[in-house]
């Protein structure tokens, strides 16, 4: 067979290969408007073959065909759909050659189009939180010492004299040191620069090892601070000599192209191949952020001696190249819960100090991990007097119920419809997104707040709270969630699938030219993640023989960018008074700052581990039942009354929801 022979369909200009020892066929596909191109074997995914060739889309189900994001539209190609693409894909879509990336196996050479709305566009990631003062005793110090030269009456060897020299310096003095490998390869040199004889500056870890040495005073001290979240990354870097945050970045998880949830990160983590390559991944982005922040401040990546990193269950597990497997199914158990301190080299970390450390702080039990410990360590609510709700709602939800007398914690599944997965027209909080929903008094018609100031494109997490929550509290949805249908209003409509939908922005409104709706199932999906947050603070309080909480904590992102009341309107946190509500960002992060700033704090995570009390929400009696109460909204038994004072004070919501608020 010629290697050039086009196969029927192929594209004008692609090549396929044919190898006749394996018998396997290579085909071209060429991604557009990119321009990035690649062979692949006959039968490969198209959306494998855009992450290969280096091509992101959107697929928030990890590529299983259920959320309909990662569409393309295949060019001189006749196309035979499966059936969920046609459940999925709009009849104008269909027409037009739209076509799933899960869905298409290459059988042909391609040429493909990616409209913008399928590419994973540059979301927006909380970085700052709320900043505690700590004290400064990092994990690492760094000491100047002038040796004496040798000589032939006094030739000992160079380790021997520089060790001799530090345990002078040093508070307990009769301190064994140890030398990392690199950081002795780095001896001779700096002792000897430029063929003389001087000052080398030591940088200690715990003062038990050596390692770094450097000719002269040094470079500095810094050290860097990391929250790994599923789909987002922080990353702080820190002068370690005076306790300064220099430089900062954050970026989206690379691992989202293989799922949006933990459980489409394990499943894609199967074998050991799978799991170097989520591992790859993250590492890659971590990599790149220690580069960008390194030049943000002007220092050499080499000055950074310590590294702190908190993660979920599944991240940590993967950024350390464990099986996340069992982590997935009941009991829930993960292979190390223990706090860790691993090489920086040996997991792949590039450039810095030669025996850098990577401390990962503990995590607490199932998929409740370091972040959450994280946030308690920045928080401390556990010594407050009054009984607070600390909330971190991301891909996944953890609660945390405390007083200074008890600390119970949960992980719920809300899901990845808060981060505007699962919403027909939800997108991350990027450019284009409507953030904010409000609706004009005088005319009834939305106004909308979109990042970036430009038409909007989709919907995100905020927005699609706010959303849900002014439908509710202007009667266009009722209690139970689902659409009043004699309601006279241009907005209000059936959709392509028959269920009932409110127009948000025309088409004429739109980047992309199509309504932007919040349908039936939208709604549904916000109730799920809604109701398995609420059910689980029910199962905290219940432990704590409390009734109601007094204060409520949001920490990450979507605390922050979150509308408090509306919240509070859906039931998606508990009724409290709304001044007792307050956001601070991104408490994982700062806690994995305190632990960088001082090595005290990481015997404090440890500690805090051996004191919460781990809930598993499902395995509780009676949680269905109260997951199905908390499906309505704001619920449909437990009383809500700043929701009911909040209503009160609402010219258009009718009489009949307001009574039905008790």
């Amino acid at each position: 067979m010629d290697s050039n022979s086009m196969q029927p369909g192929a594209t004008p200009g692609f090549s396929a290969k044919y190898f006749q020892g394996d018998e396997k066929m290579e085909y071209a596909v060429l991604f557009q408007p990119l321009g990035y191109t690649g062979q692949f074997e006959a039968g490969t995914s198209l959306l494998d073959a855009a992450r290969r060739t280096g091509v992101f889309l959107e697929a928030p189900c990890g590529g299983n065909g259920r959320c309909g994001k990662c569409k393309v539209r295949l060019m001189s190609v006749e196309t035979d759909w499966k059936e969920k693409e046609k459940e999925l894909l709009t009849p104008e879509e269909l027409q037009a050659g739209y076509r799933l990336a899960c869905c298409v196996a290459i059988e042909h050479s391609l040429q493909v189009e990616i409209p913008e709305t399928s590419c994973r566009a540059r979301q927006r990631v909380m970085v700052d939180g709320v900043q505690r003062s700590c004290l400064l005793r990092p994990a690492v110090s760094q000491i100047c010492v002038e040796l004496n030269k040798p000589t032939l009456e006094d030739a000992e060897d160079d380790f021997s004299r520089l060790q001799k020299m530090l345990q002078s310096r040093l508070i307990q003095s009769n301190k064994r040191l140890c030398i990392d490998p690199l950081a002795l390869a780095e001896l001779p040199g700096s002792l000897r620069r430029n063929r003389g004889w001087g000052a080398v500056s030591v940088t200690l870890w715990k003062e038990k090892e050596i390692i770094a040495v450097e000719a002269g005073a040094g470079s500095g001290l810094y050290g860097a601070a990391f929250d790994i979240g599923t789909t987002t990354l922080a990353g702080y870097l820190c002068d370690l000599q005076d306790g300064r945050v220099v430089a900062q970045a954050s970026r989206v998880n690379s691992q989202v192209s293989y799922g949006d949830d933990v459980l489409s990160r394990i499943s894609a983590a199967e074998g050991t191949e799978g799991i170097k390559t989520l591992r790859k991944a993250v590492l890659e982005d971590l990599n790149a952020m220690l580069a960008e922040m390194a030049l943000q401040a002007e220092i050499a990546l080499a000055s950074v001696s310590d590294i702190v990193t908190v993660c979920n269950t599944v991240m940590h597990h993967l950024f350390l190249g464990l099986s996340p497997k069992a982590v997935g199914v009941a009991p829930f158990v993960a292979v190390l819960k223990e706090a860790a301190d691993v090489k920086a080299r040996d997991i792949g970390v590039k450039s810095v100090a030669p025996g850098c450390y990577v401390h990962c702080l503990p995590l607490e039990a199932g998929f409740v991990g370091a972040d959450n410990v994280a946030a308690l360590l920045s928080e401390r609510p556990y010594m407050e007097k009054k009984l607070t709700l600390l909330v971190d709602i991301g891909t996944n939800g953890e609660i945390n119920l405390s007083d200074s007398n008890q600390i119970y914690t949960a992980s719920c599944a809300t899901g990845p419809a808060l981060e505007g997965a699962q919403i027909r027209f939800g997108m991350r909080a990027a450019s284009g997104a409507i953030e904010a929903v409000e609706l004009a008094e005088a005319t009834g018609a939305p106004q909308l707040r979109v990042i970036g100031g430009q038409k909007p494109s989709g919907i995100c997490g905020s927005g699609i709270i706010d959303a849900v929550a002014v439908l509710f509290k202007t009667g266009i949805i009722k209690s139970d969630g689902t659409f009043r249908k004699d309601m006279a209003l241009p907005r209000v409509r059936r959709g392509a699938d028959g269920k009932w939908e409110y127009v948000l922005a025309w088409a004429e409104e739109s980047l992309h030219g199509d309504d932007i709706a919040v349908t039936q199932s939208d709604v549904r999906a916000v109730q799920l993640a809604k109701a398995a947050l609420y059910a689980g603070a029910k199962m905290l309080l219940r432990r704590c023989g409390a009734g109601r909480v007094e204060r409520i904590v949001l920490a990450g992102a979507f605390g922050s960018y979150i509308n408090k009341e509306n919240a509070m309107v859906l039931g998606l946190i508990p009724d409290c008074d709304l001044d007792q509500v307050i956001a601070v960002g991104n408490a994982a992060g700062e806690g994995a700052k305190r632990a960088l700033l001082d090595r005290e704090e990481r015997e404090e995570a440890r500690r805090i581990v051996g004191k919460v009390h781990f809930v598993e929400t499902a395995a509780e009696k009676d949680f269905q039942e109260e997951f199905m109460q908390a499906m309505y909204l704001p619920h449909k038994s437990d009383s809500f009354p700043h929701v009911q004072h909040i209503l009160a004070n609402i010219p258009g919501a009718s009489s009949s929801l307001k009574g039905a608020i008790l």
